[in-house]
């Protein structure tokens, strides 16, 4: 029994030691990335902002101004600081300031490890560190210091440090103080130690940045001027105030149009409703153990609040991953996700291209600070919820006739749904991924893969030929000339592509979420083979043969004498034919409508809508007969993925509540007992 214990003690130690390994290895990567892209960048686009300030004549040498550019977007302190800096700045303005920033990256991440709220598992512990570092390497504010050659990784830093790395009160002050005569919004650390009890180091805090101003003006008064009133604390410095960029609320206010005196006071009096509701939560939290979470909590307050918050700027919001949300298991994760891909993706893959969604999509990161700053009901550690959240309900699961299957036997079924926003996220940005992966088929543009793409279309034909199916030219024709089933197949090749999948996935949401997950995953794998097929055979469509003849009834007539031609050809691989995933979307909600409809006619209007899509594809040149066939091969391919990976579907159907769950009635709620078959 105790080699036994000895033997499987020694096998964790040997699994968490590999995955260590593994995630500091995936760090090290993600950091030879950023150095490889900033240096293989040229000489005069990367570092941009710091070439500008060192330059030939960059407003940082000593007799230069500060502002004279308006690209310098720092205190006057900073450019006290920096000044000194200068020249070496010049000799090593590649690899010496990049690598620089680099460790400032790594320290970060390393004290924010050490910051999670006690009692942390030895687990976490071991790998907080290089998955801290990961996130941060892949984050825009940091890819975004990289580029630039910026330096607003010192003031969270600085702050971090001062948090939980130094000791004493006037210690921790003058570090917070030095941050703030750097990005002046961080003062408002200096509430936070106030309230939580550490009035020294806030004073000590408030009497250094003072201290910095000061000097600042002194040695630089025209600067000070510029920088204190002219620009209104940095307002205008490196863009306009109401640029995308600038994620505050001065510049949410100025991209909806509010302008003048209306502006200034709406968000003078906004922003001191949000550091004081923020700065209230930080001190609440503080007090119950979650330092880290305070101190993200008062960044992103000071985000808002400032008058220009740049991209490089932004990385508070990153801090907040560490709160907690959510009662159930299954909705943990729903927090924690959004953050991380509203920092390191761009809004553009997060949010669909409708105008009424600009204003939303615009301001996405600053939405993010405000709801961390304000409303996120984050756990607290006395709750019952905050270790042992509600755990998922599971559905027998079914015998599979294989005895591998499934292969990942812990992707077991749960009877309640997922979580709506985290569904909506992942859906978004596998779309928007898969968007960019048919486009990088080609090359980048169709004119790249024009001459393989019309290669493969005259072999495609050539074995339709042979097969005797070759109807492509004869559908065309006979449909343009009937004028209502030309319309009608156009609007239903145009207008049903994304409804009828979207109306099954969300019917199966709200009704079945067992069969949702199941469905969902078919979905998912089809459409990742059909990116394969795309990236290994580029096919030009009949309507792209200009030898063929078809009429393209949907797109209009296309100049083949041009490179890139058509409409669409700069957002979409035009290329992208085979396999027909117009097809292939619609045979999987007719397979999954036939699965799970009640009724004969429901089963009967569900296979109406592939034979509908089959016939509109082939009708209006946009597909080749072949192409259908090869989607319905990557759909098999995704049903049997699901079940290889998952087992069979499940036979129950019917959710269990969503409502919360004491924890003390929890094991009454769970559907399966421990000794039912296949699960563990």
């Amino acid at each position: 029994m105790a080699n036994a214990e000895h033997r499987g003690t020694t096998e964790i130690h040997a699994r968490m030691r590999a995955a260590r390994i593994a995630l500091w290895l995936v760090a090290a990567v993600l950091a030879l990335r950023e150095v490889a892209v900033v240096l293989r960048t040229p000489r005069g686009e990367r570092l941009t902002d710091l070439e500008t300030w060192v330059g030939p004549d960059g407003v940082l040498h000593v007799k230069g101004a500060l502002y004279d550019s308006t690209q310098f977007t720092g205190t006057p302190f900073g450019g006290l600081v920096l000044k000194p800096l200068t020249r070496a700045a010049e000799q090593a303005l590649g690899w010496g300031w990049t690598f620089g920033t680099l460790l400032l990256v790594v320290a970060l991440g390393l004290v924010a490890a050490r910051a999670l709220p006690q009692p942390v598992g030895r687990r976490t512990s071991l790998l907080a560190a290089p998955v801290a570092i990961s996130l941060l390497m892949l984050s825009l504010p940091v890819r975004n210091t990289l580029y630039l050659g910026q330096t607003s990784i010192i003031p969270v830093l600085l702050v971090l440090v001062a948090c939980f790395a130094v000791r004493g009160e006037r210690a921790a002050g003058v570090l917070i103080g030095l941050a703030a005569a750097l990005q002046p919004t961080v003062l408002l650390f200096a509430a936070l130690l106030w309230f939580t009890g550490r009035r020294r180091g806030a004073l000590t805090a408030a009497a250094t940045f003072a201290a910095g101003t000061a000097l600042a003006w002194a040695a630089l008064p025209h600067d000070s001027y510029t920088y204190w009133v002219h620009h209104l604390a940095g307002t205008g410095l490196g863009g306009p105030a109401d640029d995308l960029a600038n994620q505050s609320l001065h510049g949410l206010l100025l991209r909806l149009g509010v302008a003048g005196p209306l502006e200034i006071a709406l968000f003078l009096v906004l922003g001191a409703a949000v550091a004081a509701v923020g700065v209230r939560r930080a001190v609440r939290y503080a007090r119950d153990g979650q330092l880290l979470l305070a101190v993200a909590i008062t960044g992103c307050a000071a985000i808002a609040v400032s008058p220009t918050a740049w991209q490089h700027q932004l990385l508070w919001v990153l801090l907040a991953v560490v709160g907690r949300v959510g009662k159930r298991a299954s909705d943990r994760y729903v927090w924690p996700v959004a953050v991380v891909v509203v920092m390191t993706l761009p809004t553009k893959m997060l949010l669909p291209h409708i105008a009424t969604l600009y204003p939303l999509r615009d301001n996405l990161v600053l939405l993010a600070a405000l709801a961390a700053a304000t409303v996120i009901p984050f756990l607290s550690r006395t709750s019952p919820y905050y270790r042992t959240p509600i755990p998922p309900q599971y559905a027998p699961q079914v015998p599979a006739r294989f005895r591998h299957v499934p292969l990942l036997p812990f992707l077991r079924r749960m009877l309640t749904r997922p979580n709506l926003l985290l569904e909506l996220l992942l859906i978004r940005i596998t779309y928007a991924a898969y968007q960019q992966v048919r486009l990088a088929a080609t090359g980048g543009s169709n004119s790249a893969g024009r001459a393989t793409a019309e290669r493969h279309g005259q072999q495609i034909l050539d074995l339709e030929r042979l097969l005797h199916i070759d109807i492509e030219h004869w559908a065309n024709h006979a449909v343009v000339q009937v004028d209502w089933l030309r319309t009608f197949f156009d609007r239903y090749y145009e207008s049903l592509h994304f409804v009828v999948p979207l109306s099954v996935l969300a019917v199966l949401y709200w009704r079945r979420p067992v069969d949702y997950r199941w469905a969902r995953a078919s979905l998912g794998f089809a459409t990742l083979l059909a990116l394969v097929g795309f990236w290994l055979y580029p096919l030009a469509p009949p309507r792209l043969m200009p030898a063929l003849g078809v009429i393209d009834t949907v797109h209009g007539v296309q100049d083949f004498s041009k490179p890139d031609y058509g409409t669409l050809t700069a957002l979409t691989n035009q290329y992208a034919a085979m396999p027909s995933l117009h097809f292939g979307w619609a045979l999987w909600c007719g397979v999954v409508i036939v699965a799970v409809a009640p009724r004969w006619w429901m089963k009967a209007l569900g296979l109406l809508h592939p034979f509908f899509t089959v016939s509109a594809i082939v009708a209006t040149g946009n597909h080749w007969v072949l192409d259908a066939v090869g989607g319905a091969a990557v759909v098999a391919g995704g049903f049997g993925l699901s079940y290889l990976f998952q087992g069979p579907r499940a036979r129950v159907t019917s959710r269990a509540a969503d409502g919360p769950v004491e924890p003390s009635a929890r094991s009454a709620r769970s559907p399966v007992s421990p000794g039912t078959p296949g699960v563990p």
